[in-house]
């Protein structure tokens, strides 16, 4: 691929894109005034109508009789205007006064609030009364905003009031209206302070301490910060927003660039270019994320400078979570531009290219949507789910709620997605047909034909990893009350060994090529033998050394490997030799089959990152990448995936026998660093392994050229 063709294409498309009117009031205009504007005319909205409803005063209806006392106490309140027997029908008048209504039996009526709440406050959940006269009645007075409440006093209250017994009443409002829902916490609030102040009377006249009655305060302390609470405030609509925004800065140019490239005739004329398919659809992609990025960017300043502005003593957030909330937009970007920009190219003309789109924009609106419910949070189901993780994600962040295996895994889940989004666009785009406007099946596009033999491309190895990663991910979370040998069995079994076989045997691959099951040579077997009893050590010495674990992720994975007290030689096959068959057979045998065409180290290089993040931990990263280059030198060399699953299990065994077993001379080596000497011995005998690999002829596969001469493909060892 030509990077000056491509930068060409990149610079003619923002050039035009940019041009346009609509383009640039989505990026400039609608993220610099929309959020000023919005909060500006919120605040003062909302602000306006708080600061009327409390300068009204509250017109409750009294329905019955309040002993005098009581009645000056509620008047003299303030903001609260009684009315005898306000919309009180006839008949229910004369039932409360004749004593015939009686409060209904509350099944939680021994619960007594405590005296000394606070207005305002809920003491438990509030009980649901049955249908009945009175409950008809002032439901009718309220809705028909005759009234805010209606109060209650129920024919027995003034008669216990001065025996010095307990009376009862009652408030009926509706918390739907603001109105009613301010007037019940200003009478509550009003009858627990008379309340107070009887019981203080009683016991002043019977000669009893303060508090006898009480017994005890309870005083609710909120532990809170205000940056947790300024963070749920913002974690609420802060993803929504900004996701929404940023699918609508791809949406648009994706349909310009290609249905509205068709509509106008000029994407023929591109096709008639001397330039390749791969350099349209990077030139045109790269457009087209780099416009969504900085809607993004724009919509990211600006509700920061917004929140900073405004709102300078309400709301404090550190620049650094707006920062990391924009990194956090660069990976949905990318999916969203690949994917609408994929789309898009099956459409005739621009009308055409929105009712494409619409049934992907969505799905993706609605994931991003539903982060504002308060149930929704950054846990491992969502951790994986697309779009979705990014929202909650950054909704953990200004929650300081962010555990670092979790964003981890948000993160490498979101770049898988990213990567499937950009291997179908790349697809699309490769059809010329498509290109010009015709019309191929689904299976014809996406390359899901069976073939006959050979390996598979380097798409297909990356769009099988992932698929197989989130099966894996979330099918292990279906088993996690299993035990632990349960769940790694059929981890490695049903979710590594079956898909990837299922995978090559479904698409028709050849087997011995794709999975690498030849015989390696004695030196790539001698070679493979020395890496797998001496690599654990070497990067125990050195990359543990210098990037240590916590140790309580050590402590605690040492007890996992351990599958819960297993015998030895469950553990044994559970551990070393089940991952290495399983995951050998994918990393090193489909996935590397396909990287193998864009060369060898390529191959090495990313199916070892791979490894690493398949092992989800970010802590486990770099040893496992280490090891992963070790097992991808070993596949490449030999030219089988049987010298990886040596050293695989070998490195693997190893480690569990001296967890499982715990010699004496291990004391000091398991639990600390690994001393020098034993790191220097580790890395001679390492380098002789990978001497005998690199000594070892390399055979000739599908997607290389033939080296030419030496001896037959996987026979002896030739100096390379």
């Amino acid at each position: 691929m030509r990077l000056a063709i491509v930068w060409t294409i990149l610079r003619k498309e923002l050039v035009e894109s940019l041009r346009d009117r609509r383009t640039l009031v989505r990026l400039l205009v609608i993220p610099v005034l929309l959020y000023p504007l919005f909060a500006l005319g919120m605040s003062k909205l909302i602000g306006s109508e708080v600061a009327a409803r409390e300068a009204r005063s509250s017109r409750i209806a009294v329905w019955g009789e309040l002993a005098e006392d009581l009645r000056e106490r509620l008047a003299s309140a303030g903001k609260i205007e009684l009315a005898p027997w306000e919309g009180a029908p006839a008949d229910v008048r004369e039932g409360l006064a004749s004593g015939a209504l009686a409060p209904p039996a509350d099944p939680e009526a021994g619960a007594e609030p405590e005296p000394d709440k606070e207005e305002g406050e809920d003491e438990r959940p509030r009980w649901t009364e049955p249908e009945n006269p009175v409950l008809a009645a002032a439901r009718a007075a309220v809705s028909e905003r005759k009234v805010d409440a209606v109060l209650i006093p129920w024919p027995t209250l003034r008669a216990e009031l001065e025996r010095g017994g307990k009376g009862a009443v009652a408030i009926y409002f509706d918390s739907v209206r603001a109105d009613s829902a301010m007037a019940e916490a200003r009478l509550e609030g009003a009858l627990r302070r008379a309340r107070r102040a009887i019981v203080a009377d009683r016991e002043a006249a019977r000669g009893l301490p303060e508090g006898f009655s009480s017994a005890y305060d309870v005083v609710p302390r909120d532990v809170a910060p205000d940056s947790r609470k300024v963070g749920q405030i913002l974690g609420s609509m802060m993803p929504m927003m900004l996701i929404l925004m940023s699918l609508l800065g791809s949406f648009l140019p994706a349909i310009d660039l290609t249905a509205g490239e068709k509509e106008r005739g000029t994407m023929q004329t591109l096709l008639c270019a001397p330039v390749r398919s791969i350099e349209i659809i990077s030139g045109k992609f790269l457009a087209v994320w780099v416009i969504s990025l900085l809607t993004a960017l724009g919509n990211v300043v600006s509700l920061s400078l917004t929140v900073s502005r405004m709102l300078p003593d309400v709301m404090v957030v550190d620049p650094w979570i707006f920062a990391l909330t924009f990194v956090l937009l660069v990976p949905v970007t990318l999916l969203f531009s690949a994917l609408f920009l994929a789309l898009a190219v099956f459409a005739k003309d621009f009308k055409d290219g929105q009712n494409a789109l619409m049934p992907a924009y969505l799905p993706l609106s609605l994931l991003a949507g539903i982060t504002a419910l308060p149930i929704v949070e950054l846990n491992p189901w969502t951790a994986y789910a697309p779009v979705l993780n990014i929202a909650v994600l950054i909704k953990a962040l200004f929650l300081g709620e962010a555990p670092v295996d979790l964003l981890f895994a948000a993160l490498i889940s979101s770049a898988l997605y990213a990567c499937l989004a950009l291997l179908f666009a790349a697809r699309v785009f490769a059809r010329e047909s498509v290109l010009l406007g015709g019309h191929e099946s689904a299976s014809a596009v996406l390359g899901l034909g069976r073939r006959a033999g050979g390996t598979p491309t380097v798409g297909f190895s990356l769009a099988a990893f992932a698929g197989v990663q989130v099966l894996f991910f979330y099918g292990s979370l279906l088993i996690e009350r299993a035990s632990v040998a349960v769940q790694l069995a059929v981890s490695q079994v049903g979710f590594f060994l079956l898909p990837t076989l299922a995978l090559v045997a479904g698409f028709g691959y050849a087997p011995r090529a794709t999975l690498g099951l030849r015989p390696p040579s004695v030196r790539g077997l001698a070679g493979a033998l020395l890496l797998g009893v001496s690599a654990w050590i070497a990067l125990g010495g050195t990359v543990l050394r210098w990037f240590p674990a916590p140790e309580r992720f050590a402590r605690e994975l040492g007890e996992l490997v351990l599958l819960g007290g297993q015998p030895y030689l469950v553990v044994l096959l559970l551990v070393a030799v089940t991952p290495a068959v399983c995951e050998e057979l994918l990393f090193r045998g489909l996935v590397y089959a396909g990287l193998r065409r864009a060369g060898p180290a390529v191959a090495i290089g990313v199916s070892a990152l791979l490894f690493g993040l398949a092992h989800g931990s970010v802590y486990r990263l770099l040893p496992t990448f280490s090891l992963g280059l070790a097992l991808g030198y070993a596949r490449h060399r030999t030219g089988s995936v049987l010298a990886g699953a040596l050293l695989h299990a070998l490195n693997n065994g190893i480690a569990v026998t001296l967890l499982y077993f715990k010699p004496p001379w291990t004391q000091g080596v398991i639990e600390e660093a690994v001393p020098w000497s034993l790191t220097a011995g580790a890395i001679v005998v390492s380098l002789a392994g990978l001497l005998l690999l690199r000594g070892t002829r390399t055979p000739d596969e599908p997607g290389e050229e033939p080296r030419g001469g030496g001896e037959a493909a996987g026979g002896g060892a030739t100096a390379a």
